[in-house]
C-alpha cells in the first residue's frame, strides 16, 4: 500500500510540474498588417507546438470603377486568428487554423463619365461585399513565436481562403424619377451587379502579411 501511494505521488507531482511548465510558456503580440492592427496571445504545447489567439481590424476607404459607375468603398475589415504554430526548424514556423471575420464594404455608387442608365438623376445605387466564409480557412508560413520569452519580433505570410466575394447591389429611385427610367435601372442592376463581381473576384485568396513585436515569459 506505501509503495502504490508513493507511485500515485509521483505520477501527481509530475503532472503539476507539466502544467506548470505550460503555463509559463506564453506571450502576447501587438502587430499590423494586411488584417489591420492587432493582438495575439499565445502559448505553446510543446516545445515545438503552440496555439494563437488574436483579434485585429482596420477601415479603409477605397474607389471601385466599372463601365459607367464609380462607387465609394467603405472596408471594414474584422479578422480574429485561431491558430496552430509548429516550429520545426528554430523560430521559423508553419501556421494553420481559421480567420472567422466580419468584414464587409459598404458600396455608394454614382454616374461617371456621361452618366448611367443605372443610377438616372434622383436616385442612389448601394450595396456590400461580403467574404463567402466568415469562418475562413488559413495557412501561411512565419518567423518567431508569441510565447518566446523576452522581446522579440515576429511576422507571418500566408493566406485567408474566405471564398468568392458575395455582391449585394440595389437601386433606391428617387421621386424625381420617372417611372420608365425607374424600371430601367431595376432591369440593369444585376448586369451592374456582375460587373462589379467580376472586379473582386480575385480577392477569394485573401493575402495576409503582419509584423509586430512579441513579449514571452
Amino acid at each position: 500500500m506505501k509503495i502504490r501511494m508513493t507511485y500515485r505521488t509521483a505520477i501527481a507531482a509530475a503532472a503539476l510540474a507539466a502544467t506548470a511548465g505550460v503555463a509559463q510558456a506564453g506571450g502576447v503580440g501587438v502587430r499590423a498588417g494586411t488584417t489591420g492592427v492587432g493582438v495575439d496571445l499565445g502559448g505553446d504545447v510543446i516545445p515545438t507546438l503552440g496555439w494563437r489567439l488574436g483579434l485585429s481590424g482596420m477601415n479603409v476607404n477605397t474607389h471601385v470603377d466599372t463601365n459607367d459607375v464609380r462607387y465609394d468603398a467603405k472596408a471594414k475589415v474584422l479578422t480574429g486568428s485561431l491558430l496552430l504554430d509548429w516550429s520545426p526548424l528554430g523560430p521559423f514556423r508553419i501556421s494553420g487554423g481559421f480567420m472567422p471575420n466580419r468584414n464587409k464594404i459598404d458600396l455608394t455608387g454614382q454616374p461617371s463619365g456621361s452618366g448611367s442608365s443605372v443610377v438616372p438623376p434622383g436616385s442612389s445605387l448601394t450595396g456590400d461585399v461580403k467574404p463567402e466564409r466568415s469562418f475562413a480557412p488559413y495557412l501561411g508560413v512565419g518567423y518567431g513565436n508569441v510565447w518566446t520569452r523576452g522581446v522579440n519580433f515576429y511576422f507571418d505570410l500566408g493566406v485567408m481562403f474566405q471564398g468568392s466575394p458575395q455582391v449585394n447591389l440595389s437601386v433606391n429611385c428617387g421621386p424625381s424619377v420617372s417611372a420608365g427610367d425607374c424600371a430601367t435601372a431595376r432591369n440593369e442592376v444585376e448586369a451592374e451587379r456582375q460587373r462589379v463581381q467580376d472586379k473582386v473576384d480575385r480577392y477569394k485568396y485573401y493575402p495576409v502579411a503582419n509584423i509586430g513585436l512579441t513579449i514571452g515569459w
